[in-house]
């Protein structure tokens, strides 16, 4: 013991003990560094991969262009603006011609509050969209999937997050909504040229657009419609202020009664072609997937409603006002506001808008074409064009069956929409974070607005409930009636649905 107590207190030991634990302490600090580095590499690698987004990225567009070229002003879109502005031009759309039609089927108050009661909602199943969008995106790049030169879609959201099964429904409901809105632009061109050029029928003017149309197999991806998002909303906001100013300025019609909601179906039917109107988010997943950064998509769709509801809402209430109950026999207001050259400019820019919304709605369906058929690597613009060319077919097809302007909005947005876009978000939502841990490793956590996660099950199992009752059955039925009634009237491939007498005939 005396020989240890010795050793201890000798200061040549004491020595080589400090240096021993510096040396200790170092290596320490030196591996919490290194650990730390590579910790911030990986996060940064992950970060680059998540903005490595589709076909033509901006980090490309800088390499390979100049600063400021105009194909890269016009061209490559991927910032927030853009997204804003495709969610604010592509839900609009020629719904806006419909909404009047509706206020008269269900009464100014109830057309007002429900646009904005489906607006709201519209806006939180999107929000959730992107939640889910996000989560998947982040559980792939741990697992080192690079998904350049692939779009993700939300049936592959579903098939990551839930599994195979919620992939075939996501595909199925998704697709077909987004082949009867493509037909449903058909329609809408064809119906809106006829009041200013009725020599021709409207399933003449239909062919002739579903030509035109075709030619959406060009445009390579949601990257590259920046200008085309730009324009249309700007024509949407002309047409929708051309309508209320007209309106107000014609003065309400000789004998106008406002007598809706007169009936159960009307009402309805109504009230899903709202439902419709705020269902635009069936490419949330694609727009997303187009941004730069697209955590930063979570509030834009509830922005762009907010501009949305500037324009519907003045709109529809001015028409319906100075025309009333006429508006149920005419589906598309152009059709009863007076001729000039102010609306012979809404007409032609609707028109244009409306191709852009067909490109909108159909190149989803491009995508999964490519995908089923091996071609979605493929750069040639050329040649996916050509690939693509057999998805037009069918809808060009339908369009010419079923011409019935206002009534198949209703139809898809009963059939279609109250899955696509409310109900099935909401029900993926809560089973993609049922479990604590999942709850605790999301990439998403509940917004500052509604913080707390069993908030947002109570929120989503209402969302559930409203639409599949509300939307999806009484709508459902309602619509369904209003939509076998057009058939019965008009017949399959009508030649001119609701068309006033042709100016020819006027003449002779």
């Amino acid at each position: 013991m005396p020989a240890l107590s010795m050793l201890l207190d000798n200061p040549a030991f004491k020595r080589g003990i400090n240096i021993s634990y510096a040396i200790i302490y170092v290596r320490s600090v030196e591996e919490h560094r290194r650990k730390m580095s590579n910790q911030k590499q990986g996060e940064e690698a992950m970060v680059s991969s998540f903005n490595d987004t589709g076909y033509e990225e901006k980090e490309e567009v800088s390499k390979d262009e100049p600063g400021f070229s105009l194909k890269s002003i016009l061209w490559h879109g991927g910032s927030v603006y853009d997204a804003w502005f495709s969610c604010a031009s592509n839900q609009v759309a020629q719904v806006l011609l419909t909404l009047p039609y509706s206020f008269s089927q269900m009464g100014m108050l109830s057309g007002i509050i429900l646009q904005i009661f489906y607006g709201v909602l519209g806006s939180w199943t999107a929000y959730l969209i992107s939640v889910l969008y996000v989560e998947y995106r982040s559980r792939k790049e741990k697992e080192n999937v690079n998904f350049k030169n692939h779009v993700i879609q939300w049936f592959e959201v579903l098939d990551g997050l839930l599994g195979p099964t919620w992939k075939a429904v996501g595909l199925a409901f998704n697709c077909t909504f987004l082949l009867f809105g493509s037909v449903i632009q058909l329609i809408a061109c064809a119906s809106n040229i006829y009041y200013i050029d009725d020599k021709l029928d409207k399933r003449t003017w239909t062919y002739i657009f579903g030509a035109c149309c075709a030619t959406t197999v060009f445009i390579p991806s949601f990257h590259n419609y920046r200008i085309w998002s730009f324009l249309g909303l700007g024509m949407t906001t002309y047409t929708a202020w051309y309508m209320t100013v007209a309106s107000l300025a014609h003065g309400q019609v000789d004998g106008v009664t406002h007598s809706g909601p007169t009936s159960a179906v009307l009402y309805l039917t109504g009230a899903t072609n709202i439902l419709y109107t705020f269902g635009g988010h069936a490419v949330t997943v694609e727009i997303m997937h187009a941004m730069w950064k697209p955590q930063k998509f979570k509030y834009i769709y509830l922005l762009a409603t907010l501009y949305v509801f500037t324009l519907t809402l003045p709109s529809a209430a001015a028409t319906y006002w100075a025309f009333g109950d006429q508006l149920l026999n005419h589906s598309n207001a152009f059709s009863l506001l007076p001729r000039t050259p102010w609306r012979d400019a809404a007409v032609i820019l609707m028109l244009i808008h409306q191709f852009i919304t067909f490109g909108f709605a159909c190149t989803p369906l491009y995508f999964v074409w490519e995908k089923v058929i091996g071609m979605h690597d493929t750069k040639s613009i050329l040649l996916r064009a050509l690939c693509r060319l057999p998805v037009v077919i069918p809808i060009w097809f339908l369009a010419i069956i079923f011409p019935f302007f206002g009534p198949i909005n209703s139809a898809v947005g009963a059939l279609l929409v109250s899955f696509t876009v409310y109900i099935i978000p909401a029900v993926a939502h809560m089973l993609t974070y049922r479990t604590a841990s999942a709850r605790r490793n999301a990439a998403e956590k509940p917004p500052a607005f509604l913080p707390s996660w069993t908030a947002m099950y109570v929120l989503n199992a209402f969302i559930v409930v409203w639409i599949l009752v509300v939307g999806f059955g009484l709508g459902g039925w309602a619509s369904m009636s209003n939509f076998i009634k057009q058939v019965d009237t008009f017949g399959l491939f009508a030649k001119c649905y609701q068309c006033p007498p042709s100016s020819a005939a006027k003449n002779h």
